[in-house]
């Protein structure tokens, strides 16, 4: 039988031929994903459209998009809801191609997701095909498109931008090109709080570069023929580049997240730490676990929903492996940074825990143990375990947009 590798580009092969066959298996996924929830929802009466654009998350972007900033919602038990919440990049996105084309802002939100997320597995496969190969990274984009809670991707949500900046600011730190990590990194961080663990993962890549040029300038007959040491690679390898490059992508990296967590506390006269009062207002904020471990606890006080506490311990105790297995296969600092700071900013934070799964679906670098192990059998078994995960997947995302909760 012919294999896998047989079935991809070879890798000398330009990275848009190399990733064609992720993106075709990729866009089937989300394309059983969106048949699966038209019918789904066209029997219990509802719109999948609407589902997709107009509800939860996805009204407060359309309402940035549309009104601007300063739209403020007060519950009855005190909570402010403000659209200062939402970070900035989708609903311009949204009002940009509102402004250009007949789409309604909901419309353009769909498209902005749609498009986003092609180019977030396109990036998702560059990351793991230069670390691992081009097997190893169709598996991983076929696995981020067949996720439990994949059906985000295909919704007017910022989780497929953010994925899409994320992963190619990473595949330009692993290549070399800090400037374009940079200014990649900071539009990230104008998509969702999470950015700062770009900013984080181009700060550490950075750092280590500069670490290794250091020791090698120091290594003793480093100079022994009058002449400069030769260039060292940058972080996991990457080609070498210019100090001040490096220094310019790192500069570059943090502007987006800051610049809008200090114009929130302009706007809202509170100072720097303004933003953290907006989350407030909806229960958000960093407790380092304690809300989800007594979420997680509060299942034991009876039997059915013990079950779903044990499932919930096995879900974290499973990140867990994942990330220590990354680490265990030297996986690049960068992705281990970034990975782990999604991670905790997901786990330990006391949002709606109903939101916790796609909080964690832009932490794309755990799926590569998994890829690779996947990538080993042959093509049909691969293909039948990859094709029965697309359709649980399709089936649970249409049962979960159809049920009470926000995703």
């Amino acid at each position: 039988m012919t294999d896998l590798a047989t079935r991809v580009a070879p890798p000398h092969a330009p990275l848009p031929r190399r990733a064609a066959p992720a993106l075709l298996g990729y866009a089937a996924v989300r394309a059983l994903g969106l048949v699966v929830l038209a019918v789904w929802s066209a029997a219990r009466g509802k719109s999948a459209f609407t589902l997709l654009t107009a509800r939860w998350d996805s009204l407060w972007y359309t309402r940035v998009a549309e009104l601007g900033y300063g739209y403020v919602v007060r519950l009855p038990n005190g909570d402010v809801h403000s659209n200062l919440a939402f970070f900035p990049l989708l609903p311009w996105l949204e009002r940009l191609l509102h402004a250009v084309t007949p789409l309604s802002y909901a419309g353009a939100g769909f498209v902005v997701s749609l498009v986003a997320s092609l180019a977030a597995a396109a990036g998702i496969f560059a990351v793991a095909d230069r670390v691992y190969g081009p097997r190893t990274a169709v598996c991983a984009v076929l696995l981020w498109a067949v996720l439990p809670v994949g059906i985000v991707q295909s919704m007017a949500y910022s989780e497929s931008l953010f994925t899409a900046l994320a992963a190619w600011s990473l595949y330009a730190v692993l290549t070399g090109r800090w400037v374009s990590a940079g200014a990649l990194a900071a539009l990230a961080g104008l998509t969702r709080p999470v950015g700062v663990a770009v900013v984080a993962a181009v700060w550490a890549a950075g750092v280590v570069s500069f670490g290794r040029e250091r020791g090698a300038q120091h290594t003793p007959g480093a100079h022994h023929d009058g002449h400069a040491p030769a260039p060292t690679p940058g972080a996991s390898g990457a080609p070498y580049a210019p100090g001040r490059r490096r220094a310019l992508g790192m500069l570059l990296a943090p502007l987006g997240a800051a610049g809008y967590v200090l114009w929130v506390g302009h706007r809202t006269g509170e100072g720097p730490l303004g933003y953290l009062d907006v989350q407030a207002g909806w229960r958000n904020g960093f407790d380092g676990g304690y809300a989800f471990a007594r979420f997680v606890a509060d299942k034991f006080t009876s039997f059915p929903s013990a079950l779903a506490g044990l499932g919930l311990i096995a879900g974290v105790a499973l990140l867990i492996w994942l990330y220590v297995t990354g680490v265990r296969a030297r996986q690049p600092v960068e992705l281990l940074v970034y990975t782990g700071v999604v991670l905790v900013l997901a786990l330990c934070a006391s949002s709606y825990f109903g939101s916790k799964p796609r909080l964690l679906m832009p932490a794309f670098p755990l799926l590569l143990p998994l890829a690779r192990a996947l990538a080993r059998p042959r093509v049909p078994r691969s293909a039948l375990l990859t094709a029965g995960l697309a359709v649980a997947a399709a089936v649970y995302g249409a049962f979960w947009l159809n049920g009470s909760g926000p995703p």
